[in-house]
């Protein structure tokens, strides 16, 4: 962060997940005082060891709750990263998806204008532009997103909020928990078994976790330092360099030095599979990222057991 911002107060939600987790360690390092609002179920031993100027606030889901909470902490900027994603969305997900996704949300909202509190930090996906479309969702997760976009409309059209809205593509790093690529390429390299997958094609955005923290700090300061060109602004976090998975897979192989037992086209591509990645955003300002994947790789692998 700018170091001219000097010390200031945040919530942020999502904090137990991947993204979440990285940004609040990073604020509080950089001497924030935090508040994390988590699920009553959330696992929080990671984040009980960042230290005392971060706080666990567990919420039970009813919007006074949440408004008692916000008028409790005043922050001076709000984080909003919580969310539940799901690639592929079965029935039983609809409800607690939308909950997660948009009700929540809506609370963390309203709460904010109640207590007077007006700087907002979004998180959507490059999932709402399905074929590069200015919205077309790529599954109902996507949808969720662009939703709770269109609820933020109403608060930053009819009250004092501002925020921006960060729309991610593929995060990765050390340490990451999540049922992804680099989760199932570590698995494949240690235990050698043939590991299925599509004809591996489609091109993937990566973006180092790092660069991803740069986002929602540069974000932090466009609001807290007057920065904002309007009340809702948008920006992607892109690599602007995508690779195809084949290529992902063969840079891995390369800093592993050693081949994977892939099968190659051994699976379908999934409903509505993005091939090739929205590019017609708009970047952050003043951010570049600044980890290869090349890089970003050994930084992962450097930190298996």
């Amino acid at each position: 962060m700018n170091p001219d911002l000097g010390s200031r107060t945040a919530i942020i939600t999502g904090a137990t997940g991947f993204v979440g987790y990285h940004l609040t360690r990073h604020l509080v390092a950089s001497g924030w005082t935090v508040h994390a609002i988590v699920r009553p179920q959330s696992k929080t031993l990671s984040l009980l060891q960042l230290g005392n100027q971060l706080t666990i606030h567990r919420f039970y889901g009813s919007t006074a709750e949440m408004i008692e909470l916000v008028k409790d902490i005043k922050p001076d900027i709000v984080f909003h990263l919580a969310s539940l994603f799901l690639a592929q969305h079965q029935q039983r997900d609809v409800v607690p998806m939308i909950h997660t996704n948009i009700t929540f949300g809506t609370q963390l909202l309203e709460a904010m204008n109640a207590s007077g509190v007006c700087r907002f930090v979004n998180t959507g996906t490059s999932w709402q532009h399905y074929e590069n479309k200015s919205y077309s969702p790529v599954c109902l997760y996507a949808s969720t997103k662009q939703a709770f976009e269109s609820v933020l409309t109403y608060y930053t059209e009819a009250t004092p909020l501002q925020a921006v809205t960060l729309k991610l593509f593929d995060t990765y790093g050390p340490c990451d928990a999540r049922p992804k690529l680099f989760s199932l390429l570590q698995k494949t390299a240690r235990e050698q078994n043939p590991l299925p997958m599509s004809a591996g094609e489609q091109l993937i955005d990566l973006v180092y976790i790092d660069d991803v923290v740069n986002a929602y700090c540069l974000a932090a300061e466009r609001l807290l330092e007057g920065k904002t060109a309007q009340k809702s602004e948008s920006f992607a976090v892109s690599s602007g360099n995508p690779v195809t998975l084949k290529n992902l897979v063969s840079v891995y192989e390369k800093v592993l030095g050693k081949t994977l037992p892939i099968q190659w086209g051994a699976r379908p591509y999934r409903p509505r599979e993005v091939m090739t990645p929205w590019n017609r955003w708009e970047p952050v300002p003043n951010w570049l990222p600044l980890i290869d994947l090349e890089t970003g790789i050994r930084k992962i692998l450097s930190h298996v057991g």
